[in-house]
């Protein structure tokens, strides 16, 4: 006979006993016994109907009806009508059905299902994926399984519910929960209502995950190149193994073929690079480029480092490179390096070279090659004393400069007199040994020679904070932080010693406050000076943002110094004085100067400013100018900044005022909506003497699908500092013109 249950709670369908729960009463309800014997599934496959009606019969079929929701391993299934086989274990859901899985939600008028084997058929299907907010429609949904989906005549998109600025229509769909891929059959993307891209077969990735396939093509226009196209290939080979093929068509010049390949392994990573251009129709000549990058732990202390550069001539990025940063390499490192630590002590060997690009119009000095370089160092604390050790030999080459090997000893000792928290005193004594043996080309005959210098240096200072409650409105504390730096170093005359790989450091608040006034160690700067350095800093207590820092610093001689490098020896016994400003001054502006003024001659020898106001993600204004006397006079300013609606700007200017000319120049406007992004971007950045090279970028993003376009995200954020990706932003970060 039927059973009549009204308001029944939960039903266990397919496991052991048959339970069910009377929703108003709150108590067991007895049923047959003999529906116990008719159910064949495991306990993990069992099923729970909760509705407000149900009939079932013996060994026959179950009928619910009013909110009707069927659980079953991690599947939820919701209808306002029911119709379960307990021998077939075959559902047919009716009435605004809707299956939901983790991260998935598919709805529709009617569904047609198999428990046993998660096969079965929804017509009209309506899809979402929470992962990245997408959603689709299609004609028929097919089920075969849990995780694989089929969806036929369907389209996709990630704009949200009402919006379908984008659709990715297709006449197929396979959707693998499991893998957390789609494939698209006989994909055909709409822009606007409007076909832009079409593709037999794509796949594309339901999360974050790396997937193989062809990645968004690129488009742009150079005035060295001409039109050009890009259309890259990634392959993910393994899960530590990928490649990326990127054939890229250059109107004026042919086709020219970019390789990447990058490996991880427990014991060593890297990434290789192949960039060939067979045939350059403006060069009349083959132009290829070849890169490694390679780290490896050896074990036992061992490690190894590869950093291999070539290109096939001088104007390769110039020609060819896509970002600043590409066109004004200079020198191309080629280096591998072996390197040894244990305990307190590490050791390095290294083979070191260059390819140097030439400018014809501005040459410049090829470096030396370390064949090879050899470096140990050690630190260890004896009686509270700091013992350390550097060495370095160096085998110096060149084509046609003096050839050398330099050896260098630099043994010191430093020991805390007073080590507080609010003061410090710190004596520290050296050695700095040297010696030259000549080599080939030494067309002045420069001597084998020996230098030996002591150097003697004590480092002190003090911190002084007190508490100002009522600044500005604020809670800070402000510090003063006075510093006294002395060093002695006797003079010795250096002027027959070659020059491998020292030069004039620049005089800034870090060199003040260190033994020797040159790079390298070719030259070791005579001293009998003191540097005097004052800083205070406002410090906001609330969060710790130094909202305000002040430098004041000078060093004085005590007898003139004499050893020069390139030009003379500053004979005054003042250096310049320096003063920086910066911090956070609010949460919107940086502050960032230094200035450096000359008492002697009573002048600025240099300065430089940069200031940034950012009130919120995608506001922003980059301000710098940069002085050095007889050498640059520059002034730059950067923003990206809501223009109307949904539109934003962004440019960069720097201007040289000592040429008179643009050394950069960018404008650009983008439009970001909820679900895509299109951007504009043109750019002319000086590449070599007298040369100029003029791009320009224009890309339609869909997100988390697919760009069209050329590029310019790289050029953006190393020509604006700060710019932000505004399509990227999380939820609770708007974009102007979304909240």
């Amino acid at each position: 006979m039927p059973f009549r249950f009204p308001s029944v709670l939960i039903l266990l369908l397919g496991t052991f006993p048959l339970f069910s729960h009377a929703e108003d009463a709150g108590l067991p309800l007895k049923l047959d016994p003999a529906i116990k014997r008719h159910t064949g599934a495991s306990e993990g496959t069992a099923a729970f109907i909760n509705a407000q009606h149900v009939e079932a019969k013996k060994g026959e079929q179950l009928e619910a009806s009013g909110n009707v929701e069927l659980r079953q391993n991690g599947q939820v299934i919701n209808a306002a009508h029911l119709v379960y086989g307990q021998e077939s274990k075959d559902v047919l859901a009716e009435g605004a059905v809707r299956i939901e899985q983790t991260g998935f939600v598919v709805t529709g008028p009617v569904l047609k299902l198999n428990l046993d084997t998660d096969v079965g058929e929804m017509v009209q299907p309506q899809f979402t994926f929470s992962e990245n907010h997408s959603r689709g429609a299609a004609e028929t949904l097919h089920i075969e399984g849990k995780k694989n989906y089929t969806f036929d005549d369907a389209t996709y998109t990630t704009c949200p519910a009402g919006n379908d600025d984008w659709l990715l229509r297709v006449s197929r769909l396979d959707l693998d929960r499991a893998t957390q891929v789609g494939v698209a059959h006989n994909a055909r993307i709409d822009f606007k209502g409007v076909p832009i891209l079409y593709t037999p077969w794509m796949d594309f990735p339901l999360n974050d995950d790396r997937r193989s396939g062809f990645l968004g093509p690129t488009f742009g226009s150079t005035n060295t190149g001409g039109s050009e196209f890009t259309l890259p290939y990634y392959w993910n080979i393994s899960p530590n193994f990928d490649a990326t093929i990127s054939p890229r068509v250059i109107s004026k010049r042919g086709t020219q073929f970019n390789n990447e390949f990058r490996y991880l392994e427990p014991s060593y990573t890297g990434v290789a690079r192949y960039e060939i251009l067979s045939g350059d129709r403006v060069s009349n000549t083959s132009r290829s480029y070849l890169a490694l990058q390679h780290a490896q732990n050896l074990g036992a202390g061992f490690g190894l480092a590869l950093n291999l550069n070539r290109v096939s001539d001088d104007a390769y990025f110039r020609d060819l490179a896509t970002t600043v940063s590409g066109t004004s390499q200079l020198n191309l490192l080629r280096d591998g390096t072996l390197s040894y630590g244990a305990g307190s002590w590490t050791a390095l060997a290294k083979v070191q070279r260059f390819q140097t690009l030439q400018d014809p119009l501005s040459p410049v000095v090829v470096p030396y090659r370390r064949q090879p370089q050899v470096l140990l160092t050690g630190q260890q604390t004896m009686a509270d004393a700091n013992v350390n050790f550097t060495s370095e030999y160096v085998d110096f080459r060149h084509d046609t400069l003096v050839n050398g090997q330099r050896l260098v000893l630099n043994p010191s000792v430093s020991y805390p007199l007073l080590n507080d928290l609010g003061y410090y005193l710190t004596p520290k004594l050296g050695m700095h040994y040297t010696q030259y043996r000549m080599g080939a080309n030494n067309t002045t005959a420069i001597p084998d020679a020996t230098r030996t210098l002591p150097i003697f240096s004590v480092d002190s200072g003090m911190a002084f904070e007190r508490d100002l409650t009522s600044f500005l409105g604020g809670d800070y504390v402000q510090t003063l932080e006075p510093r006294l730096y002395y060093v002695y170093i006797p003079y010795k005359d250096q002027s027959m010693l070659p020059v491998f790989d020292s030069a004039q450091a620049p005089f800034n608040f870090g060199q003040i406050f260190s033994e020797n006034r040159f790079f390298g160690s070719d030259r070791i700067g005579d001293a009998n000076m003191a540097t005097l350095a004052l800083t205070s800093r406002m410090i906001d207590n609330e969060g710790g943002t130094e909202r305000l820092r002040v430098m004041l610093g000078e060093r004085f001689s005590f007898k003139a110094p004499q050893v020069n490098l390139v030009t003379p020896a500053d004979n005054t016994n003042r250096s310049d004085i320096l003063l920086g400003l910066g911090g956070k001054l609010s949460n919107a502006w940086n502050l960032d100067s230094l200035v450096q003024y000359n008492p002697n001659q009573t002048h600025t020898e240099a300065y430089n400013v940069t200031a940034r106001y950012k009130p919120e993600a995608g506001k922003l204004l980059n301000l710098g100018y940069r002085f050095t006397r007889n050498t640059l006079h520059q002034a730059d300013v950067s923003s990206q900044w809501p223009l109307f609606g949904r539109w934003q700007g962004v440019a960069r200017l720097s201007y040289s005022l000592q040429d008179k000319r643009a050394v950069e120049s960018l404008a650009g406007v983008e439009y970001n909506q909820a679900c895509w992004t299109m951007r504009f971007v043109a750019q002319s950045i000086t590449t070599a003497t007298n040369v100029r090279s003029t791009g320009m970028f224009l890309q339609l993003e869909l997100n988390d699908l697919v760009r069209i376009g050329s590029d310019p995200l790289d050029a953006l954020r190393l020509s604006v500092p700060g710019y932000t990706k505004m399509n990227s932003l999380p939820a609770e970060q708007p974009a102007q013109g979304q909240r």
